[in-house]
């Protein structure tokens, strides 16, 4: 697995070992020999961990030897710091992920689950929204990712790369950073508030970590899915103003929300709606959300109780 210190990419780890699988766990090179996300996983012992960067394809030679099923879930995901450092993301989203389609197809790997973003189709021309829906770069961050996708999508075509493209929308639960909108509102609700936040008119399917988990293993064993870009989304729609307020009544704390200048987007970027058209997960994968949105800001908020001192409610993270 090539990104198994981020978010989603410890939950998935932690998924396939529990399953018995054998898991080799890349995590980015840094000088502290720190896992990410890992560091905190209670299977971090159960793993075959190798730092790396996938900007080296020799690392990646390395990484990836031996290995059957790769899931490739590496990326710069912050789109505000996309546009301080667009270059960035270039050569960790697009040229890292043609290194990662170099080697899998050099060595003969079975199966490489590929990961995308809802971020790619921008503001919906229409919802829900399908996989055929017009790709549109609202920002740096998604314009690298439709580049990745199209890159696996080539691979697939010309090559006959065993591909599959899962295309997650909004994911939240534990260990996620407060780069993302819902532990940024725990962190601060849970710190005595006020909630700074920016846009609250923008809509989001927004989704428990596990079901998107799920939705990933499901993408590696079902053959059918091959060639496919998969979205993995709830089909339910909820503002950001809404998505405070019930968090707000699930923590029991009347909290003042104040609109905080730096957290909104540039003109035109803002991606206004999101909600996902989970047909083609449902018949293809036998996919579907199992926890609730509901359910899972309960467990995301208790866990968030138990790790605040891991957060700085007060610090706007890019």
């Amino acid at each position: 697995m090539i990104g198994a210190g981020g978010f989603i990419g410890s939950h998935l780890a932690e998924n396939l070992v529990e399953q018995g699988a054998m898991v080799r766990a890349m995590v980015e090179y840094n000088a502290q020999g720190n896992w990410g996300c890992l560091e905190s996983s209670p299977v971090c012992d159960e793993l075959e961990v190798y730092a790396g960067d996938i900007r080296d394809r020799d690392n990646l030679q390395q990484a990836m030897q031996g290995m059957e099923t790769v899931f490739h879930l590496a990326a710069l995901i912050s789109i505000p710091y996309s546009y301080h450092a667009p270059m960035s993301y270039v050569r960790t989203n697009v040229e890292g992920t043609l290194n990662v389609l170099q080697v899998a197809l050099e060595l003969g790997v079975e199966r490489l689950i590929h990961t995308s973003t809802s971020e790619v189709y921008g503001t919906a021309r229409y919802v829900p929204i399908d996989e055929s829906h017009p790709l549109q770069a609202q920002s740096p961050y998604s314009a690298s990712k439709i580049s990745a996708d199209k890159l696996a999508e080539a691979f697939h075509l010309s090559f006959d790369l065993p591909v599959v493209t899962v295309r997650p929308f909004n994911t939240f639960g534990p260990r996620q950073s407060t780069r993302a909108v819902i532990p940024t509102i725990i962190a601060q609700c849970l710190s005595g508030g006020p909630v700074h936040l920016g846009n609250l008119r923008p809509t989001r399917d927004l989704n428990y970590v596990t079901n998107i988990v799920d939705g990933f293993v499901q993408a590696a064993s079902v053959s059918e899915a091959v060639g496919h870009t998969i979205n993995l989304g709830s089909g339910r729609e909820i503002s950001i103003g809404e998505l405070a307020e019930l968090i707000f009544r699930l923590i029991g704390e009347p909290v003042k929300i104040e609109r905080d200048k730096r957290r909104l987007r540039p003109d035109n970027s803002e991606v206004e709606r999101l909600l996902a058209d989970n047909t083609l997960a449902r018949t293809l994968l036998g996919w579907e959300s199992t926890v609730s949105l509901e359910e899972g800001l309960k467990y995301t908020i208790e866990w968030m109780r138990e790790h605040l001192d891991a957060y700085r409610p007060g610090v706007y993270a890019l």
